[in-house]
């Protein structure tokens, strides 16, 4: 028998409602391999035929976190970000990602943006789930289709983000 969602959002809610903060956030990530490697779930959730780049599957009404499918058809670039007063876990399930980590140079100071410098970069590809603690500044890099589920500690559409701009 596969991982459904169900058990998938009720192990993510059991393991931070027990510890909200890095510890919790590990558990998750390493939850988001499981989904990863049941084709089935994939299947389901990520088809790579979706008509949407981001759907929210599941959002838990105490707790805030988020599990979201995301599938690109083609390439995309994304710019230097942090996910505001939240974290994020990045699981691969199809395609490869290029990942590239940030560290602030000069903290944002009024209208200025946040200033970054690239410290590495990385492959994420199929299996592979990496966790962004609150303050990761981090880019992804696609070339090509690439299929995600992503786990958000609340939903980032409705959280206000500092601009950030590479140095």
């Amino acid at each position: 028998m596969g991982y459904t969602l169900e058990e998938f959002a009720a192990d993510c809610r059991k393991a931070l409602s027990t510890d909200s903060g890095p510890a919790g956030i590990e558990k998750v990530r390493s939850f988001v391999e499981r989904a990863l490697g049941d084709a089935d779930l994939v299947a389901k959730y990520l088809p790579p035929d979706a008509d949407q780049e981001r759907r929210i599957l599941y959002e838990d009404p105490d707790l805030k976190f988020c599990i979201c499918a995301h599938v690109y058809q083609g390439p995309k670039d994304g710019n230097p970000h942090d996910h505001g007063p939240t974290w994020a876990i990045y699981g691969q399930a199809d395609g490869e990602t290029e990942m590239t980590d940030w560290k602030i140079v000069r903290p944002a100071n009024g209208e200025q943006p946040v200033l970054v410098e690239q410290t590495r970069s990385y492959a994420l590809k199929p299996g592979d789930a990496h966790a962004y603690m609150v303050g990761d500044v981090h880019a992804p890099l696609r070339r090509g289709p690439t299929r995600l589920i992503r786990i958000e500690g609340q939903n980032t559409d409705t959280i206000k983000r500092t601009p950030i701009e590479a140095a």
